[in-house]
């Protein structure tokens, strides 16, 4: 039976400049970093305390969808402070963080255009 996610992919064209990104604005670690064909590296990212993991790797067919919206929504404890912090590393948000009724969120962009959710994993306190 299924029993997780392993890794979610995040089309990039850049990925020098993504992983840049991944690790010092959101502090993600490398876990692999290794060629995969002639215009790309396998580059799998760890979450710090989390067990899935990202791929910052663009499948041939899917270049169109880099720098759009991403069905991947990132959550933290305190949407407002970890905003701050990653705003201060230069991380811009195209949604500044807001109370909703089933917790908070905000939604950021990476280096390469694509916007991501950042929320809470429950109502505010």
């Amino acid at each position: 039976m299924i029993r997780g996610i392993k890794f979610i992919s995040i089309p990039v064209r850049d990925q020098d400049q993504a992983l840049k990104f991944y690790t010092d604005a959101l502090g993600f670690k490398v876990a692999t970093d290794q060629p995969f064909n002639e215009t790309q590296r396998w580059i799998e990212l760890l979450i710090p305390g989390s067990e899935t993991g990202l791929a910052l790797f663009t499948p041939p067919g899917h270049e169109s969808r880099i720098g759009d919206f991403q069905s991947i929504s990132f959550w933290c404890d305190d949407v407002f402070a970890t905003a701050k912090v990653l705003a201060q590393k230069g991380v811009v948000f195209e949604q500044e963080p807001r109370n909703e009724q089933w917790g908070s969120s905000a939604i950021f962009r990476d280096s390469e255009g694509n916007k991501f959710v950042l929320s809470s994993r429950g109502k505010p306190k």
